[in-house]
């Protein structure tokens, strides 16, 4: 990181030394950046026909594919309870391989009973946090917002950032939280203007200009000590 020398801090019994990077400024600058459009995967948690969870990733949908991404939306009916079902189960297929596809996600759940509705908790339990090598989720950019049914609350969207540092991503600073969310879409499920709107299109924003800042730099931001360490195998000799 720099040219002083190293800092006399005494013995360290515990520490693999050897499988210590040290901060290196030049290896976050990637030497070429991705060029497709980032790639964002949409959930939302609830099955009713006229979901407000489901219109307003809908409506985030719109705003990122206006701002140049890609987006995909998981359709979550027809998904079975984490653990009734095997992993080649045709819709458990499909929700992993869009997020190994994704460098963003979105989440979206209602608040009931103060809290993320099992329709949403289900998909993130159907995602593994390791898949063979792959890491589904992991260094991924993660947007999260809620609707209510009456007044504005942040129950769900506090349980989704505890999920998505569980699940090992990078959860932007701005949120959503839709109260009332009955009186917010119009007949054709399009969000009506207000301050509620206005938020998701800055939440929608901050996510994209995350996803393009972080995802050449993933790889790098989330390379773990005792990983390595777990991985480290003694060369043989020469």
């Amino acid at each position: 990181m720099n040219d002083a020398p190293a800092p006399d801090v005494g013995p360290m019994p515990a520490l693999r030394a050897e499988l210590l990077t040290p901060p290196d400024p030049a290896r976050l600058e990637p030497p070429a950046r991705m060029r497709h459009p980032p790639r964002i995967l949409l959930l939302h948690g609830s099955l009713r026909e006229r979901s407000f969870s489901r219109l307003l990733v809908e409506e985030a949908d719109r705003l990122l594919r206006l701002m140049g991404a890609e987006t995909r939306i998981f359709d979550p009916r027809g998904l079975p309870m984490a653990n009734d079902a095997p992993a080649g189960h045709p819709k458990v297929a499909e929700l992993r391989a869009l997020s190994l596809w994704s460098e963003g996600q979105v989440w979206c759940s209602p608040e009931v009973h103060g809290a993320i509705t099992g329709v949403f908790k289900n998909q993130i339990d159907w995602l593994p946090l390791e898949l063979g090598s792959v890491r589904p989720t992991q260094g991924r950019t993660l947007a999260v917002m809620q609707v209510c049914g009456g007044s504005q609350s942040f129950n769900a969207v506090n349980t989704l950032r505890l999920l998505g540092r569980w699940m090992r991503m990078v959860t932007i600073p701005n949120q959503s939280s839709v109260p009332r969310a009955y009186e917010q879409f119009d007949d054709a499920g399009r969000m009506k203007p207000s301050a509620n709107y206005d938020r998701v299109v800055d939440v929608m924003e901050e996510l994209v200009r995350f996803t393009l800042l972080l995802r050449d730099r993933a790889d790098v931001l989330v390379d773990r000590y005792s990983e390595r360490k777990a991985s480290f195998t003694v060369p043989s000799a020469m």
